[in-house]
């Protein structure tokens, strides 16, 4: 008699997407069954269940993210060294490079101008009730004063920022994720000036680089097997402590907000993996899943990066010179997500308020949503600071910005998805272009 086959073991993109689940059910039950009405004070119990939130899952699921943030640096710098010495030829950098931009641009422009469509045809702001309104805004006026201290800090867009991405400093630009853009540049300018001095006189140096990105991606997977745990605390966290009441109060809202990011992930998105890149959406998004529960799940494009990179060059084929090119230019840059959920943000707070954009005013709000989307931080709530002076260069109130941060942490989760997503299809199509047979 045979032995009976052993059970087959499950994907780790499974286990972080039973992860996912389960911490969502968990701390929503713990909300519904103990979490009091919207603006009354809690009870013990759930005063337990926050401490149990903040105190326990919080830092259990920030270990996790910090194993993550931690291979970020040294990984983009070797990987953008090694891509662009692996390129050589000047002429073909620029080329690569200019499609690479030239996608950033177009994709975050489409995704601005949806997320402006569907909030003009929906008009969320409308209907949500003044009372519910100025609870929401005493409830988080505080947190709404320190991303507008973090606002004014970043100063908006202008030539200052321009000239801001050449370091003064490149470790103290290392250690701040503001300054995240500048890493880029000197480790783009580092690989360039390493294909001009030819493998004979950097050789050493690039096997040093090379023996960097492997040890980080072998940190990456250590990191990865915790990533069920991490990802069960922190999105229990979130639910335990948003509960049902808020999201009924900003229903519209959310409705948009997240309807526009899915919209643009699984149709806009999936059409150009399709229409591009050749490969049909169901196949795409099937071999993405660990990708995606990994975006979510972390809120940040800059630590989903390791996670891109591999699912670009295992998944997919996509050379290294290209996915190390590509990629960290993506997470720093590339946000789509964050361009549409900033053109939603501007209007429902100006609906809401009572003020009226004119047409040229959204065109600004359009221009600006991709300008401040470039110049966001690829963390955790990043792009904040940076609606904060949007809205107060269209004339609505920035305080205002309270109103939708009890809930932004489930947005924030969702407009990484279309960040990680573009960047990918941004890969795969200069691929394609460059004449890579990929693996579709």
């Amino acid at each position: 008699m045979e032995p009976d086959a052993a059970p087959a073991e499950r994907s780790p993109a499974t286990n972080v997407l039973l992860g996912l689940v389960l911490g969502a059910a968990a701390g929503l039950a713990c909300n519904m069954a103990l979490a009091p009405p919207l603006g009354a004070a809690p009870s013990d119990a759930y005063a337990r269940v926050v401490w149990l939130a903040d105190r326990v899952m919080q830092p259990i699921g920030q270990l996790f993210l910090r194993l993550l943030f931690m291979v970020v640096v040294p990984m983009v710098f070797a990987s953008l060294v090694l891509g662009v010495t692996s390129v050589g030829d000047l002429r073909r950098i620029g080329r690569i490079g200019a499609r690479t931009l030239l996608w950033f641009v177009v994709s975050t422009a489409v995704a601005a101008v949806l997320g402006l469509t569907l909030v003009n045809t929906f008009t969320p702001g409308s209907g949500l009730d003044p009372a519910i309104s100025a609870r929401l805004q005493e409830q988080f006026a505080s947190a709404a004063e320190e991303r507008l201290a973090a606002g004014r800090a970043a100063g908006g867009f202008s030539l200052d920022m321009l000239v801001n991405v050449v370091p003064r400093n490149v470790v103290r630009a290392a250690s701040d994720d503001r300054e995240a853009l500048g890493v880029i540049v000197f480790a783009l300018l580092f690989g360039v000036a390493c294909a001009q001095l030819g493998r004979a006189r950097v050789g050493v140096l690039l096997d040093c680089l090379q023996a960097i990105y492997d040890v980080c991606v072998k940190l990456l997977g250590y990191a990865m097997r915790l990533a069920p745990v991490g990802v069960f605390a922190l999105v229990f966290a979130t639910a335990a402590k948003l509960g049902l009441p808020l999201l009924q109060a900003l229903g519209g809202y959310l409705l948009v907000a997240l309807g526009g990011l899915l919209l643009h992930l699984f149709v806009v998105l999936g059409a150009a993996a399709w229409w591009f890149v050749g490969i049909r959406p169901l196949r795409f998004f099937a071999r993405c899943r660990g990708l995606l529960v990994t975006a979510f799940s972390t809120s940040s494009s800059n630590a989903t990066l390791p996670t891109t990179i591999r699912t670009a060059t295992d998944e997919f084929g996509v050379p290294a010179h290209i996915a190390g090119f590509v990629l960290p230019l993506g997470a720093t840059m590339n946000m789509n997500g964050t361009a549409l959920f900033e053109g939603i943000v501007v209007l429902f707070l100006a609906q809401v308020a009572g003020i009226e954009l004119q047409l040229s005013t959204q065109v600004l709000v359009m221009a600006l949503s991709v300008l401040t989307a470039i110049g966001a931080a690829g963390v955790p709530g990043g792009a904040l600071p940076l609606i904060a002076v949007v809205l107060a260069q269209v004339g609505v109130p920035p305080g205002m910005l309270a109103l939708i941060l009890g809930v932004d942490r489930i947005v924030d989760m969702t407009r990484t998805l279309p960040n990680v997503l573009s960047d990918l299809v941004c890969a795969l199509w200069v691929s394609k272009r460059e004449g890579v047979a990929l693996r579709l």
